[in-house]
């Protein structure tokens, strides 16, 4: 019987991309694995045996970093994220994840860069067989890291959002209608952009996700600018019947972000029908396609405009369900298909 590991070390950090890719697809794989393949999943102890008890589990530890040793054997073992100092035995085929460069878009110092740069090439060069989470994030990794032309593909993440239809107690319910984003409150995603769009509107923003203190304070310096501090707010992490709230209820959702691997948020929202406004960079485009608009660049006025006809747009063409259908595209069920595959061809 093949082991496969599944690493799931980025699971220590909740409310983020990698904690839902990890969990999403994990649960994916497990369901659709034959009787004869023996998933093992690689764990932060304190989420115990979160997959249940018919998977295996090596708990994780910082040592493992410079020294791992484990009883088990592994026929397949994957490395969900670039840049994971967690490795298997030498010999052992591995499949790694690509979901994004985003470092080369933050304005590191070139030291950074270059340090950051080579953990990835490091992974590259261990890996057997390399998959991208878009087409964007393929494109830039074999235009910064060598892959000598191993095997690489494409495989979209999923978008499952829970829904609790009973739940109506959001810990910040809005006064009005109101726009919502959603992700890591740090100045890749740009937020500090949005507070112009609620000026002189019966609006409200709200921003969920985990909160940079620094990065926080410019986006309220921006809304008192604006003179729109009171309908604007920052409410940290959300839990799934929250985010199934705001994503329900929101007038449309805003994703300004610089750099994405993917953009997962925006798909969640599409599964809703919702309006769904984006920036022009990175992988968004790709992921969006055209059932989102998009800022082309950030003024005030500009913004305010294509928010004002793309919501016009969308109710005029009765559009929500044709965004849904896109968000229809993006299924674990699919990637976890496409995964078993690769690790077929491996073990």
């Amino acid at each position: 019987m093949p082991n496969i590991l599944f690493d799931c070390e980025r699971m220590k950090y909740p409310n983020t991309g990698l904690y839902t890719f990890c969990q999403d697809l994990g649960a994916a794989i497990l369901q659709q694995a034959q009787t004869n393949e023996r998933l093992v999943y690689y764990m932060p102890p304190k989420l115990g045996r979160h997959f249940g008890t018919n998977a295996g589990y090596i708990w994780q530890r910082s040592l493992h970093k410079f020294y791992f040793r484990y009883k088990e054997k592994i026929d397949v073992w994957h490395t969900t994220y670039q840049s994971s100092p967690y490795r298997p035995k030498k010999g052992t085929p591995r499949i790694l994840t690509i979901h994004d460069l985003n470092f080369l878009h933050e304005h590191k110092s070139k030291e950074k860069e270059k340090k950051y740069l080579a953990a990835v090439q490091r992974s590259v060069d261990e890996a057997d067989q390399l998959v991208a989470i878009s087409q964007f994030a393929m494109a830039e990794t074999l235009r910064h890291v060598n892959t000598r032309n191993k095997p690489f593909h494409v495989i979209y993440n999923g978008a499952t959002v829970q829904e609790f239809p009973g739940f109506d107690a959001p810990r910040e319910r809005p006064s009005r209608s109101f726009l919502f984003a959603m992700g890591t409150v740090l100045p890749k995603k740009n937020f500090h952009v949005l507070p112009c769009l609620v000026k002189d509107q019966e609006l409200e923003l709200i921003i969920a996700g985990n909160i940079n203190e620094a990065y926080r304070d410019k986006i309220l310096v921006e809304a008192q600018q604006h003179r729109v501090l009171d309908k604007v707010k920052i409410i940290g992490p959300v839990t799934e019947q929250e985010k199934y709230w705001y994503l329900k209820n929101c007038t449309a959702f805003v994703f300004p972000s610089l750099a994405e691997g993917f953009g997962l948020p925006a798909i969640e929202a599409m599964h809703f029908g919702k309006p769904v406004f984006l920036s022009d960079r990175t992988s968004l485009p790709e992921v969006g396609g055209e059932a989102a608009y998009y800022f082309h660049d950030f003024d005030p006025g500009y913004m305010q405009e294509v928010l004002k006809e793309g919501l016009a747009q969308f109710r005029d063409t009765q559009k929500a369900q044709a965004v849904r259908e896109h968000a229809a595209q993006f299924s674990w069920d699919k990637a976890a298909a496409a995964y078993l595959k690769i690790y077929r061809e491996l073990y």
